[in-house]
């Protein structure tokens, strides 16, 4: 377990997070990253960076009245890999889905003004 202070680059430690998590931890090891709050959004950027980058978001808690701490846990690239292919097939899935809507809805349109 490694615990990383990122408070000094106030809302500006996401790329820096990033590159912790990908070189300064190894697979199966926990991150500890702390940062300073500001208005609360960098509380879920922080949060989607974590699922966007494919690795586990294990807590995410007040620290004190002007910071915040999440524990990050390194995914190996075999298992990120299979998590990108599922969101990209849900993604997949719901736009195709969006379509069939769309077009159920102008047929059922187009008979309705016929």
């Amino acid at each position: 377990m490694k615990r990383y202070d990122l408070r000094h680059l106030k809302d500006d430690f996401y790329d820096r997070m990033v590159e912790l998590i990908d070189k300064g931890i190894q697979v199966g090891e926990v991150g500890i990253f702390m940062f300073e709050v500001g208005d609360f959004s960098s509380i879920q950027k922080s949060a989607d960076v974590v699922k966007v980058t494919g690795h586990d978001l294990l807590n995410s808690l007040k620290f004190n009245e002007v910071d915040w701490t999440i524990v990050v846990k390194k995914i190996d690239e075999k298992t990120k890999q299979e998590r990108a292919d599922k969101i990209e097939t849900a993604r997949v899935t719901a736009e195709l889905a969006a379509v069939e809507k769309a077009e159920a809805a102008a047929a059922a349109e187009t008979e309705k003004a016929e």
